[in-house]
């Protein structure tokens, strides 16, 4: 078989993006290693086609939305199918399951296999939106049913992900789980002297790694740091993410006098593994997350997470952190639950359960999703954790 030219598409990505551009990253390197053709199509202030370590990227101007933060979306529809048609796609696969849909439809017309990546769940995604659960759940199912037809496959990285297509008959979903790069993210990175600095002085240091906007929920890190103090003990916070809500949290914290550190988008990923190994816990409070890169990093440098019960991550962290109630009791309590073991003991478990993903076995299962064999083996050693 030859190489397969896979065009990858994909809204609300922008340089300061996190899990999104991760994931993209890491598989476009992934095909490409594995001997196809990757080319990513996203949306930019310019027109632009470069060449990168994870494929080809091509950039086509997008309007931005207001109030997102300098999210931009591919809307010439025209342009895009223009670009499509020229590239010639042997596999389409397309990251956004709103304003892309469409694509879909194309594909299915020029009898092209394609899949769709469900980054997010809709219902939970139209929750966060103040839709009620049962009014959400419905309108996820009408989108859900007009997607799993428009695609060839639907690929959920979490079986949390995957029960709202099974909940309205979906037969074309297929699980693959995201990874984590266990070299750069590792215990070994941990700097009493970062966390000293952090810390303030406070016992406890909490991260939250995250978009400051409203599907992530970030206010309930500052909840359960006002709880956490209320209940005596000396914790502080350090948020490394900027968004549309960072004005306002930073006001509250000044507000209620929380120690409470703003450091905006860390774009150094070798800065972001040293806060993540330095914390004592990580914060992953967004209801909607289908997976959590950002928790999973974090686990892989031996710092154990909280993080929502009703989001996907209690799935992926398993028992190298703990799953709470959206309230800011329920994230306090869950909090001083993990504080309660031995460091070395929760550090060592968090370790161990970030060592279940790694990027290769994610490329596999979403080149499995394609139907596009490895044309090339694995480098020696690739995949495997230092």
């Amino acid at each position: 078989m030859s190489a397969l030219r896979i065009v990858r598409l994909a809204n609300f990505v922008t340089p300061a993006s996190g899990g999104l551009r991760t994931a993209l990253r890491e598989l476009g390197k992934g095909y490409a290693a594995a001997g196809h053709e990757p080319v990513l199509i996203v949306p930019g202030d310019v027109e632009s086609d470069r060449m990168t370590p994870q494929g080809r990227v091509v950039t086509l101007p997008g309007p931005e939305l207001p109030g997102t933060g300098g999210y931009r979306v591919l809307a010439a529809r025209r342009r895009l199918r223009d670009v499509l048609e020229l590239l010639e796609p042997d596999r389409i696969e397309v990251s956004d399951r709103t304003t892309l849909r469409w694509t879909g439809e194309w594909a299915r017309r020029h009898r092209i296999p394609s899949v769709m990546v469900s980054h997010e769940t809709a219902d939970g995604v139209l929750r966060t939106w103040g839709l009620s659960e049962s009014v959400a759940a419905r309108t996820a199912d009408r989108l859900n049913r007009r997607t799993a037809w428009a695609y060839s496959r639907i690929v959920c990285t979490t079986e949390w992900a995957e029960r709202e297509f099974i909940r309205i008959g979906a037969r074309n979903v297929v699980r693959a789980p995201l990874g984590v790069d266990l070299r750069r993210c590792r215990p070994g990175r941990r700097s009493t002297v970062l966390r000293a600095k952090h810390a303030a002085g406070a016992e406890v240091l909490l991260l939250l790694c995250s978009r400051l906007s409203v599907e992530k929920r970030p206010g309930m890190a500052l909840d359960a740091l006002a709880e956490l103090r209320e209940r005596g003990v000396r914790a502080s916070l350090v948020v490394a993410g900027d968004g549309p809500l960072r004005a306002a949290l930073i006001r509250r914290a000044r507000a209620e006098r929380l120690p409470a550190q703003f450091l905006g988008y860390v774009g150094d990923r070798e800065a972001v593994a040293d806060l993540q190994a330095a914390a004592d816990i990580c914060l992953a409070p967004g209801p909607a997350e289908t997976f959590g890169l950002s928790a999973l990093e974090a686990l892989a440098c031996g710092t154990p997470v909280v993080a929502s019960a009703s989001s996907a991550l209690p799935e992926v962290i398993g028992d190298a952190g703990a799953a709470a109630l959206d309230t800011p009791t329920d994230f306090a309590d869950a909090l001083q639950k993990l504080l309660a073991r031995p460091e070395g003991e929760r550090r060592e478990a968090a370790r161990a359960r970030a060592e279940l993903f790694d990027w290769q076995r994610s490329v596999d299962a979403f080149l499995a999703a394609h139907d596009a064999p490895r044309l090339r083996e694995r480098a020696h050693g690739e995949g495997v954790a230092a």
